[in-house]
């Protein structure tokens, strides 16, 4: 067994994650050449020797541990820690064939001739799987179970180094067949408790072996000098690592856990086996469910889904929470309907809400995720009519206006609206805009009892798009009247950029129109705004894109219009909106022109593995404690979009 002082190993954690220079390049290399030390190491963790025995049966000690369990632990962990640092430099520098080579077991027997090598790679996965859900979590093998899911990790790294999306890697075939399957489900369960948990890292100074009355002697002095040493270097990160926020390093098995069972769940499809811990992932059950099992999925299996729910909601500020709140709403039905059932959906929704209205301090992916949460959500018109029975008082993040009391259906518009006003005047992204209005317009049939800042601003981003549109249409014009007997440089595209402009302007009335169809009489503070603001849509009357849907918005301006108009003048808002009321009874539903109800689903596009496989490993890169990676080797992505 490789052993040190506190110093080598430091020593050893810096070698691997400075990786710059020569010297240290040919220092790997004398590592790599004492393939005899290395080899017994290996042994060690794969069974193949009475120490290799002890920690494979650790789990049955049920968490009384003895000194010898004490040292195999801190032995074991040293190894881990070892083979995590070489993996590392080896993987970002050879081939997963060449790899394979140094993973290559001979065992010889005094006396003999002939020679039998083993690969030993499915031997450490599945002795690394083991370790995980074998081992139950406490102080002392928190670190082992911390280094056990970090080595997995780097195993799988050697996607960071490969610009193509790997669809046949040698890991990736262990993992998913063979010695590693059965311990599928497992596995996921362990990382997913490992999330829900959140257990702390133990203070640095929490020491493998507990010192005896009498001092301990010198092996208890030498191992608890190392271990706690080495525990040090992981919770202040290593040298040469990136700063980790705060959230992940105060639990930094709970970060990994999550890191590594997204990139699991994200590997891709074998030719002839679908991803094993994609299944596991869609299919789990809540504990409180007694349903059968489908015998067609093997990997299923039961979590508690309050507590996970939970631990959701308190979670949604990393981006990798957000990312698995994604799967499990659009993968897992069982946890999509769970999630729509519950009575305090605001504490899901709250959080996916403050990270749309923070987006210029969020990065594209997590705004994307976030949105598209919404978009699953709103499918369900139960929660589109829930939102607005749940009444928030004093939402502080929301800075525009003070906001002392307001339903969460009408804080939901608020914050997709002045998310769709900002991807206009700075991203311009159409994908966004897309989801934004998919969102708003599957809510639109449910709007029930709109807060009047709600309605304002709806009416608002109308405004909004309509004077970009007659600036589009006025430089268009102007453009072609300049171009009159010149061809001396290409022109513009507006006719592209009003097509899209008008499409968003369509589907704002096609919103507003689902409004007023469904539920005029639930909504006075819409009608008042749209009456407030009845000149905007003057010009729309007549215009051939959108003619048709204006005819029960023309008809509820004229109607209500009138209705004023015969109370008199000086009106003050609360006459208005008792007007408004009275006129929504009163209005024939027959004479508003019916459209088919806008329903829109969100569906990944194809190969959606071009997006996650390097969205995930972006987050791997930057939010995996005390992992570095060169940047300049990193080739799955740019440095911009990690």
């Amino acid at each position: 067994m490789f052993t040190g002082t506190q110093e080598n190993i430091k020593k050893l954690y810096c070698l691997e994650n400075t990786c710059v220079c020569c010297t240290e390049k040919s220092c790997c290399i004398v590592l790599l050449k004492s393939i005899n030390a290395y080899a017994h190491v290996m042994s060690v963790l794969t069974g193949k020797s009475a120490q290799g025995d002890r920690i494979a049966s650790l789990s049955e000690t049920g968490g009384n541990f003895q000194i010898p369990c004490h040292l195999f632990i801190w032995q074991a962990h040293n190894a881990l820690f070892i083979i995590c640092c070489l993996l590392k430099v080896f993987i970002s520098r050879m081939s997963e064939e060449e790899l394979q080579l140094h993973f290559t077991y001979e065992d010889k027997a005094p006396g003999s001739y002939g020679t039998e090598c083993e690969d030993l790679i499915e031997e450490l996965l599945c002795c690394l799987i083991q370790l995980i859900v074998e081992i139950p979590l406490l102080d002392i093998t928190y670190s082992i179970s911390l280094e056990a899911v970090t080595t997995l990790i780097v195993f799988l790294s050697c996607q960071l180094f490969r610009k193509e999306i790997l669809r046949d890697s040698i890991v990736h075939k262990y993992l998913m067949r063979g010695r590693c399957l059965p311990y599928t489900s497992r596995l996921v369960k362990t990382l997913l408790y490992n999330f829900i948990r959140q257990e702390r890292s133990p203070p640095p100074g929490t020491h493998v072996f507990q010192q005896q009355s009498d001092g301990g002697g010198l092996l208890y002095g030498i191992a608890s000098g190392v271990a706690t040493g080495l525990w040090t270097v992981f919770t202040l990160g290593g040298v040469g690592s990136k700063p980790t926020p705060q959230l992940e390093q105060c639990s930094p098995l709970a970060n990994q856990s999550l890191l590594l069972l997204l990139v699991l769940a994200n590997l891709t499809d074998a030719p002839d086996t679908p991803n094993p811990y994609r299944q596991a992932v869609m299919s789990f059950k809540n504990t409180q469910d007694s349903t059968a099992f489908s015998s067609s999925n093997p990997h299923a299996f039961q979590i508690n889904f309050n507590s996970l729910y939970t631990a959701l909601c308190d979670q949604q500020k990393s981006d990798q929470a957000t990312l698995l709140l994604y799967m499990l709403l659009h993968q897992n039905g069982n946890v999509r309907t769970y999630v729509l059932a519950r009575t305090d959906i605001e504490n899901l929704v709250l959080p996916i809400l403050e990270i749309l209205y923070h987006v210029e301090e969020r990065n594209s992916h997590h705004v994307y995720m976030a949105l598209i949460i919404l978009l699953i959500l709103t499918e369900d018109d139960g929660f589109n009519r829930s939102i607005h029975e749940v009444i928030l008082k004093n939402i502080t993040w929301y800075a525009e206006r003070v906001l002392t009391e307001i339903s969460l259906g009408s804080l939901l518009i608020l914050v997709v609206i002045r998310t769709i006003q900002y991807n206009m005047t700075r991203t311009r992204d159409k994908y966004l805009h897309t989801n934004c209005l998919a969102a708003l317009a599957n809510m639109s049939a449910q709007f029930r009892s709109l807060h009047q800042y709600a309605a304002q601003r709806i009416i608002s981003l109308f405004s909004l798009l309509s004077k970009k549109h007659n600036k589009v249409l006025e430089q268009a014009t102007q453009s072609l009247r300049g171009s009159v007997g010149s061809n001396d440089s290409p022109l513009p595209d507006y006719a592209q950029d009003l097509n899209v402009i008008e499409e968003v302007i369509r589907m704002m009335l096609e919103i507003i129109n689902s409004c007023l169809t469904n539920s005029l009489h639930h909504n006075p503070n819409l009608v008042y705004a749209l009456l407030y603001k009845r000149d905007l849509f003057e010009q729309f009357r007549t215009h051939p894109s959108f003619q048709d849907i204006m005819q029960n918005i023309d008809l509820v301006i004229s109607f209500f219009s009138s209705r004023l108009e015969q109370a008199g003048a000086e009106l003050s808002v609360e006459r208005v909106l008792e007007i408004i009321k009275q006129g929504a009874v009163a209005l024939p539903k027959d004479r508003l022109r019916k459209f088919p109800e806008l329903k829109f689903k969100y569906v990944e596009e194809e190969q959606p593995e071009e997006f996650f496989i390097p969205y995930v490993w972006s987050l791997v890169y930057n939010s995996a404690v005390a992992l570095y990676w060169n940047p300049h080797d990193i080739q799955l992505f740019t440095m911009d979009s990690g």
